[in-house]
């Protein structure tokens, strides 16, 4: 499957919680760890996102950490798979969805 948009030409971490991705179409995008994480678009996260919060659910231990990624591997030429410190590692963010997170103002219409 190739990608039919813009791929990332270099991804590098930028301080503790963030993620750089330098786009083949000269776009930068700046990513929060947070962000990336509570975005998974796995069947488990988005079924979990779309129910009502339950404030008196018991948190698991990795939820008391804030998100970061333990590793983060290509998916042939069009996503990326992010391991991350609570055991979850089922979500892969195809280029075009990673891309659709970016919340620069250019990209959020501001």
């Amino acid at each position: 499957m190739a990608p039919t948009g813009p791929t990332p030409t270099a991804l590098r971490r930028e301080g503790p919680d963030r993620l750089a991705v330098e786009w083949s179409d000269g776009h930068r995008s700046v990513y929060t760890w947070q962000h990336l994480r509570s975005s998974c678009p796995c069947a488990s996260c988005r079924e979990e996102q779309q129910q009502p919060p339950d404030p008196l659910r018991v948190l698991k231990p990795g939820e008391l950490l804030p998100p970061a990624p333990q590793a983060m591997a290509s998916v042939g030429r069009y996503a990326y798979k992010i391991t991350w410190n609570d055991g979850h590692e089922t979500g892969i963010y195809t280029l075009e969805y990673l891309r659709s997170l970016c919340q620069c103002p250019q990209c959020k219409g501001g």
